[in-house]
């Protein structure tokens, strides 16, 4: 029994540890990174290339105000190439 509480405390202050350094890090970083998951090619690219390009219209708009809280948007664009597993 007095394992099992010692693995749990272990475990808890590993993770809220871990935890913690991640959102240090987040704060130290100078952008903000934004995930664009839309399909550009296969067969949703006609209708969700106009959702990347408004994505990225409306983070440029935000950047030339002065970003969040002071920090630029990044964005990140990926293509899943219209498979749904990626």
């Amino acid at each position: 029994m007095l394992r099992r509480n010692f693995v749990k405390t272990v475990s808890a202050v590993a993770v809220t540890a871990a935890l913690g350094l991640s959102s240090f890090n987040a704060l130290a970083a100078e952008t903000i990174k934004v995930g664009i998951l839309h399909s550009l090619s296969g067969t949703m690219a006609i209708s969700e290339t106009a959702l990347k390009e408004t994505v990225l219209m409306a983070i440029s708009e935000i950047n030339s105000k002065g970003g969040v809280l002071g920090k630029q948007l990044e964005p990140v664009v990926v293509d899943p190439a219209s498979n749904w597993p990626l």
